[in-house]
């Protein structure tokens, strides 16, 4: 028998099962961001060059930086700040009280972590630059976040109005879409309840990236589900609309409108009905099977993927369309659509701790590679020191509370 949250009234399922899609939705999320860490932001011609066909861990040559990895060169598996922000979203949730999230509190809880950060810049000492380099690239990391928090927490609306504005250049950035699957984790199988929550403390999204920070949240959750299906978890984003997107004047939901254009690449892209080996730019998989249907096929979704490339890679709606168009390409197979993401480039990491999310979420942690669960899990325990098993514990405890 399952317990029943109150806050949902939906029944969950034992607490077996529930770890499982707690620990698939976590995990899922650190495979995709460490399969795209070694090429963050790389064109698709560079990561063929130095990666061939990209559908497992492997190892990076990239500096740290505040958003990327934080240490030289990881070893496969190594994660970046989208497994960092699924890490500080999941401890604001474990300290949560009160039955709906506030989005001052979670404010708060950015910008506490900036000043601890701040505090430990202050305390490091020697000569040596290294230390104070890392502890610098720790409080860069949230910096942008903190100048924004700081006026909303003192409800100076001018101020927070125009620090929102200039936030990361007043792009229509990816912000939400970093924690939204935790929170949406948090609320298993109520995908309205989970948007409701994120969109509420998404208070760093510009335009309709909120929507579609709560969009990201309420698939997950709809992934959750014991009797979760591809199909629900896509109706998501056509039938949880609290905040009444679609009746928009003139523009309508762009969200939406992202699924039908996902939908259109991938029919596209399946008329082909036979491989065209002499034109594939895609390299062929140096492991497992070779399909070159199935590369021919992705090739053509790439072309017309980059036809509606963003100005900049982590715009929310470009990642918002690579994931659409992974999960429905790859029929929610999980290593097929992470291959999609990372092979396609651009803010692959991102997308693909999303993507990763979902089907993490969708499948469970027993049912996904197990190579690549163990050494994400080994090295972000040991090279980084975060246990996400513990993590994935305590929120699921923290669920059946609720």
């Amino acid at each position: 028998m399952g317990t029943v949250g109150p806050t949902n009234g939906q029944a969950l399922p034992n607490r077996r099962a529930l770890y499982n899609k707690v620990l698939g939705m976590l995990v899922g999320s650190a495979i995709g961001d460490a399969m795209g860490a070694p090429t963050e932001m790389w064109t698709r011609d560079a990561i063929a060059l130095d990666y061939g066909f990209v559908n497992r861990l492997d190892t990076m040559v990239r500096e740290p930086s505040p958003e990327g990895t934080w240490l030289y060169n990881l070893p496969a598996g190594g994660t970046t700040d989208d497994t960092r922000w699924k890490v500080l979203a999941i401890n604001y949730l474990l300290a949560q009280k009160k039955k709906n999230l506030a989005p001052k509190e979670f404010a708060q809880h950015i910008l506490t972590q900036y000043q601890i950060s701040i505090q430990r810049l202050k305390k490091t000492e020697g000569l040596a630059p290294e230390p104070y380099e890392a502890r610098s690239r720790e409080m860069a990391w949230l910096q942008e976040w903190a100048k924004v928090a700081q006026p909303f927490i003192a409800n100076d609306l001018v101020s927070y109005s125009n620090a929102l504005s200039r936030f990361y250049g007043g792009e229509v950035t990816c912000a939400g879409m970093l924690y939204a699957p935790a929170i949406g984790g948090f609320y298993p199988g109520n995908p309205e309840l989970a948007y409701t929550q994120t969109y509420a403390i998404s208070v760093f999204d510009l335009g309709y990236a909120r929507d579609i920070s709560g969009l990201t949240a309420a698939m997950v959750s709809a992934a959750m589900a014991p009797n979760a299906t591809p199909e629900a978890i896509l109706n998501v984003l056509r039938d949880v609309d609290p905040e009444h997107y679609f009746q928009s004047r003139l523009v309508g939901r762009s969200a939406h409108r992202i699924l039908k254009q996902a939908r259109t690449i991938v029919a596209e892209a399946n008329k082909i009905q036979q491989a065209d080996r002499k034109s594939l730019t895609i390299p062929l998989p140096k492991r497992g099977p070779v399909d070159t249907l199935m590369l021919t096929r992705m090739q053509k979704a790439y072309e017309l993927l980059e036809a509606q490339n963003q100005d900049l890679p982590f715009h929310a709606a470009e990642i918002h369309l690579v994931n659409l168009t992974a999960l429905l390409f790859s029929n929610f197979d999980f290593e097929k659509a992470l291959a999609f993401v990372i092979n396609y480039g651009r803010d692959n990491d991102t997308t693909g701790a999303v993507t990763g999310a979902i089907l993490g979420a969708y499948w469970g942690a027993d049912r996904l590679p197990k190579a690549m669960v163990t050494k994400v899990i080994t090295v972000n325990k040991q090279r980084l020191g975060t246990d996400l098993e513990a993590l994935a514990d305590k929120l699921t405890d923290r669920i059946l509370l609720k």
